[in-house]
């Protein structure tokens, strides 16, 4: 693993970490998920005292030292403001450590039917992660490689005190040729319940527009103010992807459409933004739309709503 010379100067020891985390204590952990556990601590980078959030890698979780290598290529390569920011790594001692800038508003699967989170606030959230994912399929100019994340969802968009996005978890995330239109890989399909685009959870044939399938599912969470699977219910209120298809095209969005935001969303922002949100869940791949026209029509959305108010 030659490779890892170019990325040394990112390299934090062990031992500054255990101390920012109080030797991983579980009243510094602030979260989990495939990669394992996440914890907060602040430690002292370019001479300045700095909240961080620290991954560790758990591979009972089934990620192991390929994913937390390919994040750290990926997060070192492509640098967005929409992405989130690795601010170091520490493979030693048997651990392997991801160190990103400290986002304190966590992830957006905790705030989907919060009232406090307003639903100006929520357009802005989806436009800004859109293009992140805009720019990972159509990085900048020159560059000879998009990525295709491949398990885009609201646990993985993280959020800042200002209620920021970034796009997270990248250790799933393939590589495919930009200077082409389609890109098509043959992969085993990530099953995230509920999000994965049929398609490719039954061939295994991964495009860029399986991603936009994934944040079809993002934009419908936000709209309706829930996850996209219910596990208590047994009927097609279960799977958000499904329900939110089937009331679009009998024109019954009002019946899903969050409580507490029914009466405060523009009429034309809400048609505008469940429109793109459908087109993004279209079953035939031909038919979804890019990450180019989601950013659109999401500005569009907005327009209408701030004319609305």
């Amino acid at each position: 693993m030659s490779f890892i010379k170019e990325f040394q100067h990112l390299k934090i020891s062990l031992e500054d970490l255990k101390s920012a985390t109080n030797n991983f204590a579980e009243r510094n952990c602030i979260g989990s998920g495939g990669f394992g556990k996440v914890y907060k601590g602040e430690i002292l980078l370019s001479g300045v005292l700095t909240m961080v959030a620290v991954k560790r890698l758990n591979t009972i979780h089934g990620q192991g030292t390929n994913e937390f290598w390919k994040e750290v290529m990926l997060l070192s390569q492509f640098k967005h403001e929409n992405l989130v920011t690795l601010l170091g790594y520490c493979n030693e001692g048997g651990e392997n450590l991801l160190v990103y800038e400290y986002l304190s508003n966590k992830s957006l699967d905790l705030h989907l039917n919060s009232v406090h989170l307003s639903w100006g606030q929520r357009l802005n959230i989806c436009l800004e992660a859109a293009m992140g994912l805009q720019y990972l399929h159509e990085p900048v100019e020159g560059s000879q490689q998009r990525v295709l994340h491949r398990d885009i969802k609201s646990a993985d968009i993280l959020l800042d005190h200002n209620w920021r996005p970034r796009i997270a978890d990248f250790g799933l995330s393939k590589l495919g040729p930009a200077n082409q239109q389609y890109t098509f890989l043959f992969s085993n399909a990530v099953r995230t319940q509920g999000y994965c685009d049929p398609l490719y959870a039954n061939g295994g044939l991964l495009t860029k527009e399986c991603d936009v399938y994934f944040f079809g599912v993002v934009l419908f969470e936000v709209l309706c103010g829930r996850p996209c699977i219910l596990p208590n219910y047994v009927d097609i209120h279960r799977c958000l992807p499904e329900l939110s298809r089937k009331c679009y095209v009998e024109n019954k969005m009002d019946t899903i459409i969050s409580s507490g935001l029914r009466d405060i969303i523009s009429p034309m922002c809400a048609e505008r933004f469940s429109a793109i949100a459908y087109k993004c869940l279209q079953l035939d791949r031909a038919k979804r739309p890019t990450m180019d026209e989601v950013v659109e029509q999401l500005r569009s959305a907005i327009h209408y709503q701030v004319c609305f108010i």
